[in-house]
């Protein structure tokens, strides 16, 4: 009676080959993807800015009142070559980041200390909640001329109206991280003999720091906010008091040129983010719907 062979199994070296092509084709995949949204939104953006052009230039929107791309760039050559009426483009450009970097880091620091300290006592979440709460409640940006009476026209005024813009999301979500952590984590690390201190710094802290992330991304653009409407209201540089000055003559291409200006200094900051978040987080494991 004839013996039946078992079914014969790839070589080591055949399954480690079968195994390198299959990760080439995903990398080669997921390159092709990035190039393919990077041309998209390039393409978006030239048609979008093709179309204002052709639109202002054929009068179909009135060319002063929307200004048009080539206007606008017109306008940021001249500031970068011969400056503007208030100093250097790079100088303004700088006294802004000042203002937006340094009420981002003081409230980024608060809301991450009282969000943490709320979130694991129990006792002062429910003594504090509710002024927190009707301190959420107030439109902060209106407290901007309040801080312009109390601190002047310099950065200080600026500062504080980037504070408050910066503190309340990065607090709720540390707040909420905190209160999210896997309980059976805290319970082990008492078993293990850890107190108060070590189970809020090893523990809690590192779990939150996904929560606080999120918030930094959406918080920086507070904070740029916050400075510009402070320089808006009353400066003596920013692009802030740029905006001001480009309206107050009725030049609507300043206007938009300080906008694309700040929108650029915006998407930097953010890829520098996004670029410290990966670094941190490379443990993470990529998102299914990201296409890496």
């Amino acid at each position: 009676m004839p013996l039946e062979t078992a079914p014969e199994t790839p070589s080591a070296p055949a399954a480690e080959a079968a195994t390198t092509t299959r990760t080439e084709a995903r990398e080669r995949a997921a390159r092709n993807r990035r190039s393919m949204v990077l041309g998209a939104r390039v393409g978006v953006l030239v048609g979008f800015l093709g179309l204002w052009e052709l639109c202002a230039r054929t009068n179909v929107i009135d060319p002063f009142n929307f200004s048009q791309p080539s206007r606008i760039w017109d306008q940021i050559w001249q500031w970068i070559t011969h400056g503007t009426a208030q100093g250097s483009l790079g100088e303004q450009i700088g006294y802004t980041l000042y203002e937006a970097l340094t009420g981002w880091v003081l409230g980024v620091i608060g809301g991450v200390l009282l969000g943490i300290a709320l979130g694991r006592i129990r006792l002062l979440a429910d003594v504090f909640g509710p002024y927190i709460k009707v301190l959420n409640a107030i439109p902060r940006i209106v407290l901007a001329p309040i801080f312009l009476i109390w601190f002047g026209l310099g950065p200080a005024s600026k500062v504080a109206s980037a504070v408050v813009l910066v503190f309340f999301p990065v607090f709720f979500n540390a707040f909420q991280g905190a209160r999210e952590v896997d309980r059976n984590l805290v319970a082990n690390a008492r078993i293990l003999g850890a107190d108060n201190r070590r189970v809020t710094l090893r523990v809690v802290i590192p779990a939150a720091t996904t929560w606080i992330f999120t918030s930094l991304h959406v918080s920086f653009g507070f904070a740029l906010i916050g400075a510009i409407v402070g320089e808006y209201i009353g400066a003596t540089k920013g692009l802030g008091l740029m905006v001001a000055a480009a309206q107050g003559t009725f030049n609507a291409a300043g206007v938009y040129a300080a906008m694309s200006i700040l929108a650029v200094v915006a998407l930097v900051t953010e890829g520098l983010l996004t670029y410290a978040e990966k670094k941190l987080f490379r443990w993470k494991p990529a998102d299914a719907g990201d296409g890496r």
